[in-house]
């Protein structure tokens, strides 16, 4: 039995990609219980339909956001040097996603109407963090006095609550600065550009 790699169409992803502006765009002017499917194919210049060939219903299309949101910072979390410690390379990468997708982060991260983005980029980061901690105990590297899920919290609450506080504020840094200020208050290690 051969696998082949699927792809996804391209008028498959245009669609959810309108669904999804279209989503964000309602957000911005109602509360989420006011969207209704009708609001967001009509926003998305499609017909209803065609949204429930992608979605349930708008709790699975906001789940199916947030998983996608997760995999995209998964993939560039993924892409962190060696050795295992938090470089600012890894900030700077994850910053600058989220610049290019300002729009999107602005709307799910930094408001309050839905928690569910917030809190699986929360656990991401945590998770990466206590893998790199892990590796760096592992090799004798990590040398702290600091309870290792205090330090999870804390790292992973920091790096989140100035990412949110940076989208509310209308990114008044470049990703590059606000990456190099992190590194200077969580003494991350300073790795060169690629």
């Amino acid at each position: 039995m051969t696998s082949k790699l699927q792809r996804t169409d391209p008028r498959v992803l245009r669609t959810r990609l309108l669904i999804r502006e279209a989503f964000i765009e309602l957000l911005q002017e109602l509360e989420v219980d006011k969207i209704t499917v009708n609001r967001i194919a009509e926003r998305a210049t499609i017909n209803r339909v065609t949204f429930y060939l992608h979605y349930r219903d708008i709790p699975d299309m906001i789940d199916k956001l947030a998983e996608e949101m997760i995999n995209e910072i998964h993939a560039i979390l993924k892409e962190a040097p060696d050795p295992p410690g938090f470089h600012i390379r890894i900030v700077l990468n994850m910053l600058e996603h989220i610049a290019e997708n300002s729009n999107f982060y602005k709307v799910l991260l930094a408001s309050k109407r839905i928690p569910v983005f917030t809190e699986r980029l929360m656990k991401l980061i945590a998770d990466f963090i206590t893998n790199r901690m892990e590796k760096l105990e592992a090799s004798s590297a990590l040398n702290t006095k600091v309870k290792r899920d205090i330090a999870i919290w804390y790292g992973s609450s920091a790096i989140i609550g100035t990412i949110v506080f940076w989208l509310r504020n209308d990114m008044p840094y470049t990703p590059e600065f606000l990456a190099s200020q992190l590194a200077e208050l969580l003494h991350l290690p300073q790795v060169e550009s690629p």
